[in-house]
């Protein structure tokens, strides 16, 4: 005799094959799910390491004056008046980190500087320079992240400044071609902190009406109160290099 419907639900005619391939279900969605993030994780995984194996930008340097270019052929001329920003400037920060134990130089630039310099005679009267921090970039995006929203929290402190508070007495008027290299001393303002700091110049005149300038300066994070983006696989160092190229032009 046939049993009842009620009778087969008591027996559990049919339902345990049904709930083990829920089961399998379940399982096998786990174990797609577990090789895809393996797969993204590797891939992920292979381009960081590909990023912290590449080669390492150069440091800013002082472009050569161009080709022919000699005091004998282009006079020096007069340098006061006022020198402003203009393209091929570059601010950049360059800090040593350690990921998955693989040493590292990250470097980060921007070309968003702006500002100028008074010169009178052989002596440099005044400076001024602003760089915007938020379009600070690197090779990472995470790391950019990382530098707007935590480390410099551009949203709250968008620029670094720098004036000069001494005047700069040069040892001439400087030739055309020629490297100057003098001390400079004024206040330097990074995520809302201003202390006065000792800098060495490079300038070279690359033309009567263009100067190079070139410095670089060792910041010590808690000096500036500028958080370390250490955390548990990545070490970064307690100080960093800001490196500044700027392209001067006269007028402005």
């Amino acid at each position: 005799m046939a049993r009842t419907r009620t009778e087969q639900l008591a027996g559990g005619g049919g339902s345990p094959p049904r709930r083990r391939g829920r089961k399998w279900g379940r399982q096998r969605w786990w174990l797609w799910a577990g090789i895809a993030s393996l797969l993204v994780g590797g891939v992920l995984g292979a381009l960081l390491v590909s990023d912290l194996t590449s080669r390492t930008p150069g440091s800013l340097q002082l472009p050569a004056a161009g080709p022919g270019t000699s005091t004998a052929t282009i006079a020096a001329g007069p340098a006061s008046g006022r020198w402003s920003v203009g393209p091929g400037s570059e601010v950049e920060y360059r800090v040593h980190e350690v990921l998955f134990g693989i040493h590292h130089t990250a470097v980060g630039r921007t070309s968003a500087v702006s500002g100028g310099m008074v010169v009178s005679g052989r002596r440099v009267v005044a400076a001024d320079f602003s760089v915007e921090m938020g379009k600070v970039r690197s090779h990472q995006a995470g790391r950019n992240v990382a530098w707007r929203d935590f480390i410099m929290y551009t949203a709250r402190y968008p620029q670094a400044r720098f004036r000069l508070t001494r005047p700069i007495t040069l040892p001439g008027v400087p030739a055309v071609g020629k490297v100057v290299r003098v001390p400079a001393t004024g206040e330097l303002t990074l995520r809302g902190v201003t202390r006065t700091v000792q800098l060495t110049l490079s300038a070279e005149r690359t033309s009567t009406s263009t100067i190079d300038v070139d410095t670089d300066l060792t910041v010590v994070f808690r000096q500036w109160r500028i958080p370390n983006p250490s955390f548990a696989i990545t070490k970064v160092a307690n100080h960093g290099t800001l490196e500044v190229l700027l392209h001067l032009r006269r007028g402005g």
